[in-house]
């Protein structure tokens, strides 16, 4: 969704006057005002429910909107654009309301690539496909610590420690990112 966001806000900066691109975005941040009303639910299920009851009436409207606007728009022009795409990536954009803890956009998931995805061209790959292998690896195990609250060193150095002793997978699960500490 950010994605879609961004095509329109591109669209709007390109117009002399308010018009679609306005009606488009406004539709988008219903769908986020929603989102920033995770935190008053305990139950993620209860607010997967409720943000279900409350955004799929704004997605149905948006989806008739973009059908409707697509046979009025210029394709080329950055409306038109941003209105294909959208339509092109609907089914995708609606997946989120099947899971409490998916969100509309995957903001999170791309600022915490964005370093190696920048510095994958100084690694080439790590100089080897068992290198890039154990790299992202690596980097996949630090960015779940961060996003489960775990310091990254302090982690990898428990997990390294522990690792020795691993005789079965179910050894191993006390040591993922994600599992409660003890």
């Amino acid at each position: 969704m950010a994605h879609v966001r961004r095509d329109f806000m591109d669209a709007k900066k390109n117009s002399k006057k308010a018009g679609s691109a306005d009606e488009a975005l406004a539709m988008i941040e219903r769908l986020y005002a929603m989102e920033r009303r995770r935190p008053e639910y305990k139950d993620p299920q209860q607010f997967a429910d409720a943000r279900k009851t409350e955004v799929e009436p704004v997605l149905e409207k948006f989806h008739t909107w973009l059908v409707r606007r697509q046979g009025q728009v210029l394709p080329g022009s950055l409306l038109g654009q941003a209105i294909d795409y959208t339509l092109g990536q609907w089914p995708k954009l609606l997946r989120y309301l099947q899971h409490p803890l998916l969100t509309p956009d995957d903001n999170a998931v791309e600022q915490a690539v964005r370093p190696f995805v920048l510095g994958r061209k100084n690694w080439l790959f790590s100089g080897s496909p068992r290198g890039a292998s154990a790299s992202a690896t690596l980097y996949s195990l630090i960015e779940t610590a961060k996003a489960n609250g775990r310091e990254p060193y302090w982690y990898l150095r428990r997990l390294f420690e522990k690792l020795p002793d691993v005789r079965t997978p179910q050894d191993l699960l006390p040591l993922l990112p994600f599992a409660p500490t003890s």
